[in-house]
């Protein structure tokens, strides 16, 4: 039973972690004046910013492709850079600002190839 209580333990504090670093994104997004993520319109030109959670190279259609999904607290959003393998910089955890227009593919919001400010 000392197991379960100690797991207990564990996956409460990483909760608790995870609604603090939500939290703290979310007074960031709010702090700059920036929409947050989950209230940015599609197909409108918008800024936002958070963190990297992932960072994947992804082929697409015989060209390199790499993948990111920006979250800010109140959402994620897939940002795409076709033709790229690598982007100094933009890496998992990295807080970053990007720039472009929000489109839906296969029910995923994603934006394609947005100006980035590496914060």
């Amino acid at each position: 039973m000392g197991d379960r209580s100690g797991l207990r333990h564990s996956l409460s504090r990483w909760a608790n972690s995870a609604r603090e670093e939500s939290r703290d994104l979310r007074r960031d997004t709010e702090q700059s004046g920036l929409l947050c993520i989950g209230d940015a319109p599609d197909r409108e030109r918008v800024v936002l910013q958070g963190t990297l959670k992932t960072v994947t190279l992804r082929p697409r259609g015989g060209a390199p492709a790499l993948e990111a999904d920006l979250y800010d607290g109140t959402g994620s959003i897939t940002v795409l850079w076709l033709g790229r393998r690598r982007i100094a910089g933009i890496t998992p955890g990295r807080k970053v600002r990007v720039e472009g227009r929000i489109g839906v593919h296969d029910g995923l919001r994603v934006m394609y190839n947005p100006r980035y400010d590496l914060k």
